[in-house]
């Protein structure tokens, strides 16, 4: 077989899946209930954010928090100061994937 095959989980649950870390990119699958989400933190490579489910309310540097609905995509810098949260009562479900991967 050529092609690996990888599972995400189908939860409405809390989850941060590390699906692919490898020294291309970092595949992370993401669920968040209601007032869940990441410490905040800075990005360590661009970040590309895909909302599958849900709606994205997000903080970046000091802007204002700005809300993403299911089937945006967004490319976030490197070293970008993040606040990623689900402030809806829908689930959020998120892709992130990181390029190139981080050193660390």
């Amino acid at each position: 077989m050529i092609e690996k095959e990888y599972k995400l989980s189908r939860t409405n649950e809390k989850a941060i899946e590390k699906i692919i870390f490898d020294e291309n990119l970092h595949y992370l699958h993401m669920v968040f209930s209601k007032g869940e989400g990441l410490p905040e933190h800075l990005s360590n490579s661009n970040v590309y954010m895909t909302v599958i489910r849900g709606r994205l309310s997000i903080g970046l540097d000091d802007q204002e928090i700005h809300e993403y609905e299911a089937g945006a995509l967004l490319k976030i810098p490197f070293q970008t100061k993040m606040n990623v949260r689900n402030m809806h009562d829908e689930t959020l479900e998120l892709i992130v994937v990181k390029a190139p991967a981080p050193k660390s």
